[in-house]
């Protein structure tokens, strides 16, 4: 097959979703699947078995396809063959993933990595921004995800699990996640609400979720202004500790979160301004991630380059 046909497949691992993509060398998704995890974790023989044989469907769907990338929501091994600790998957903890896909299906490679390092190199190859060799990526979703480019390769650490922002400690002694993931976001809604009813419109009573977040925060809504005004401040202070630390100058968001971007870019600006010195300052560039909603899948479908010289 000459390489002007090179299809991938791109596998993103969620806790309550597959979403699997069939990727061209370009970055085009030409078909995509949306897959429930829930019979993979109630199948007798595991999820790690279930994911190997669930498979195969999409190998008959898609022959042409000789690289597969995966992207695993939590720590791997360092020669990226076993999941260690999955939170949202427990099951596939130790769980040697890639020699069990290989002994399944000889004739194809893959190529296995934490998701937000995925969703990096997606952006790397794929994003419309053209990021240059050193960034840090940054993923709010769920949880915090984060990431370093160095030098165009994921840079790994010790041990294969380096950069792991959503468990800095932060305020006091929370983790990051736990004040700004999903959750911790939405408490923080929560407390303003209280705190400003006269200014939570259409918020007050309403089922609270961050694309109602979002979108009130689009219509001006006072208090949801402020949330991403407090969320800003929070994650800039551990951008001023990390950028410290690696000295990079590029930071790209994305994440389902990062749609709230533009209202927290201020406070988190002005943080990040604050507190480093024009050596940091005069060169660091904040930026929104370009593959939106196609990052996991792309990124998957991108580690097919990282393992193969394409």
């Amino acid at each position: 097959m000459n390489n002007s046909e090179t299809h991938f497949l791109g596998v993103d691992v969620g806790g309550t979703h597959l979403k699997i993509g069939l990727v061209d060398k370009n970055g085009n998704i030409l078909d995509f699947q949306k897959e429930d995890t829930t019979p993979f974790r109630d199948h007798a023989e595991g999820f790690g078995q279930a994911f190997i044989s669930g498979l195969d469907k999409y190998f008959k769907k898609y022959p042409q396809v000789e690289k597969v990338g995966i992207g695993l929501p939590g720590l791997i091994s360092k020669d990226r063959t076993t999941p260690l600790e999955i939170p949202a998957i427990p099951s596939l903890n130790n769980f040697n993933l890639k020699n069990g896909l290989e002994k399944a299906y000889p004739d194809k490679e893959f190529f296995l990595e934490n998701d937000a390092a995925a969703a990096a190199i997606g952006e790397f190859y794929y994003g419309k921004d053209d990021p240059s060799d050193n960034f840090l990526f940054i993923t709010m979703g769920t949880g915090i995800g984060s990431a370093m480019v160095l030098d165009g390769e994921v840079f790994k650490g010790s041990r294969g699990n380096a950069l792991e922002m959503g468990h800095m400690l932060s305020s006091g002694s929370a983790r990051l996640e736990t004040l700004i993931g999903r959750k911790g976001i939405l408490s923080i809604l929560d407390r303003m609400i209280a705190a400003y009813p006269e200014k939570a419109g259409r918020l007050k009573g309403a089922e609270l979720g961050t694309h109602l977040l979002v979108d009130t925060a689009k219509e001006g809504n006072e208090v949801s202004l402020m949330v991403f005004q407090e969320v800003g401040i929070i994650l800039g202070e551990a951008i001023v500790s990390t950028v410290r630390i690696l000295d990079v100058t590029e930071v790209y968001f994305g994440g389902g979160i990062s749609a709230g971007l533009e209202f927290m870019m201020p406070s988190m600006e002005r943080t990040i301004r604050q507190y480093l010195t024009n050596y940091y300052n005069k060169d660091l560039r904040l930026k929104k991630a370009t593959l939106e909603n196609n990052a996991g899948t792309l990124g998957a479908a991108a580690l097919c380059f990282m393992g193969s010289g394409l």
